[in-house]
C-alpha cells in the first residue's frame, strides 16, 4: 500500500521558478524514456523533434479565469482574501476565502475602489457564496490567481495563459495548465509541420488544484470533481490517430483517461461531451489512452506527482525528479518542463 511519505522529495526553495522566462520555449525539457528509464536533457524548442507524423497532440484550452481579490471585512475590519472561482447561475460567485473561519452567511466585505460583497452561501466543500455590488468590475480590482508559492507579481496577465486557451467564456480555470505554457506560435507550428495533429479538450481546473492530500493511506483520498469536455473533432482525431496519443498536461491526461473510462467506450474511441472527473489516477491504475506526457515538475506529495508514477513507475519518476533537482531545473508552474514517452 503506497503512503503519502512515499511521494516526498527534496524541494529547494530556490529552484522555484518565481517568474516566467522571456521567450516562452527557452525552458529546459527533461526527456525521460518510461521502458528503461533513461534520461536526455534537452530544451523546449526542441520538443517537435520528439514527435512523429501520425501523432496526435492533445492539448487543454482552458483560460484562466479565477481571480484574487484581497479586501476587508466591514465589521471588523480584519483582512479577507478571496478567489473567485466562477458565477452562478443564480447570480452568485462561487470563491475560496482566506481566512475561511467565521466567515458566513451575512457577512459584508469591501474592496478597493468601492466594491463591496456579501457572503451568502456555504460550497460544500468549504467555498463560499458571494454576491458583489458590481460584478462587472471583478477583472477590474481582480488579480491573477498564481499559485501560493509564487511571491512576486505577475506584470503581464496573459503570461498566465496558453496561447491557446479558449477565450470568452464564462466557464474557465482557477489555475493554468502550465505543461501549456511552454508553447509559442513558431513552436505550435513546427509540431504541426511534423505531420501532428494538434486537438483540443477542456478541463476546469478548480479546488482539487489547491486541496492538498491529507490523509496518509493514499486511496483515501477524494476527488471533489471538475468539468472537462471532448468535442466530436477531439474524439475522431483520437480515433484516427496513426501514431501516438500525445497529452500536454495532467489536466488533458485525466481528461482523456475519464472519457476513456465512460461506458462504451473501446480502445481509442470513445463519445464525446462533457462530464465531471473525479478519476484519481495512482499507481496499480492504468493509462488506456495517452502514449506520452507533457508535465511540468510538480509539487511533493500531490496528485499529480501520484498520476505521473502511475504512468512511468514511482521509482523511475522519484529518481528523475532527483535529477531534475541535482541540475538545477527550475520548477513548479514557471518551471522547465518533463516529456515521458
Amino acid at each position: 500500500m503506497d503512503r503519502l511519505s512515499d511521494y516526498d522529495y527534496n524541494l529547494p526553495p530556490e529552484l522555484i521558478a518565481q517568474e516566467p522566462l522571456a521567450d516562452r520555449a527557452a525552458s529546459r525539457l527533461l526527456v525521460l524514456n518510461r521502458s528503461d528509464a533513461t534520461i536526455q536533457h534537452r530544451r523546449f524548442s526542441d520538443f517537435p523533434e520528439l514527435l512523429a507524423p501520425g501523432d496526435v497532440m492533445v492539448v487543454n484550452e482552458t483560460r484562466v479565469t479565477a481571480l484574487r481579490l484581497e479586501g476587508a471585512r466591514a465589521d471588523t475590519g480584519g483582512r479577507v482574501e478571496l478567489l473567485v472561482l466562477r458565477r452562478l447561475p443564480i447570480g452568485g460567485f462561487v470563491c475560496l476565502a482566506k481566512p475561511a473561519r467565521r466567515l458566513g452567511p451575512g457577512i459584508l466585505l469591501e474592496f478597493e475602489g468601492g466594491l463591496s460583497a456579501e457572503v451568502v452561501g456555504l460550497g460544500p466543500h468549504g467555498e463560499r457564496i458571494v454576491k458583489f455590488s458590481d460584478p462587472a468590475r471583478l477583472s477590474e480590482v481582480g488579480r491573477v490567481p498564481l499559485p501560493p508559492y509564487i511571491t512576486h507579481q505577475l506584470e503581464e496577465a496573459e503570461r498566465y495563459q496558453t496561447i491557446y486557451a479558449r477565450p470568452g467564456s464564462d466557464a474557465g480555470s482557477a489555475a493554468a495548465p502550465t505543461a501549456g505554457l511552454h508553447f509559442t506560435p513558431a513552436v505550435l507550428e513546427a509540431v504541426r509541420a511534423r505531420g501532428v495533429v494538434v486537438a483540443a479538450v477542456s478541463l476546469e481546473v478548480g479546488i482539487d488544484t489547491f486541496r492538498p492530500v491529507q490523509v496518509d493511506d493514499i486511496e483515501s483520498h477524494e476527488m471533489h470533481g471538475e468539468r472537462c469536455t471532448l468535442t466530436p473533432e477531439a474524439a475522431e482525431a483520437i480515433a484516427s490517430a496513426a501514431g501516438r496519443v500525445v497529452a500536454v498536461g495532467t489536466t488533458t491526461a485525466r481528461t482523456l483517461e475519464t472519457f476513456a473510462r465512460r461506458e462504451g467506450s473501446r480502445g481509442r474511441r470513445f463519445s464525446p461531451g462533457t462530464t465531471v472527473s473525479k478519476l484519481f489516477l495512482r499507481p496499480g491504475q492504468e493509462f488506456r489512452i495517452v502514449d506520452s506526457l507533457l508535465t511540468n515538475f510538480h509539487l511533493p506529495r500531490t496528485t499529480l506527482l501520484m498520476m505521473l508514477s502511475a504512468f512511468a513507475g514511482r521509482e523511475t519518476i522519484m529518481r528523475a525528479y532527483a535529477e531534475a533537482v541535482q541540475e538545477r531545473y527550475r520548477l513548479l508552474s514557471f518551471g522547465d518542463a518533463m516529456f515521458v514517452q
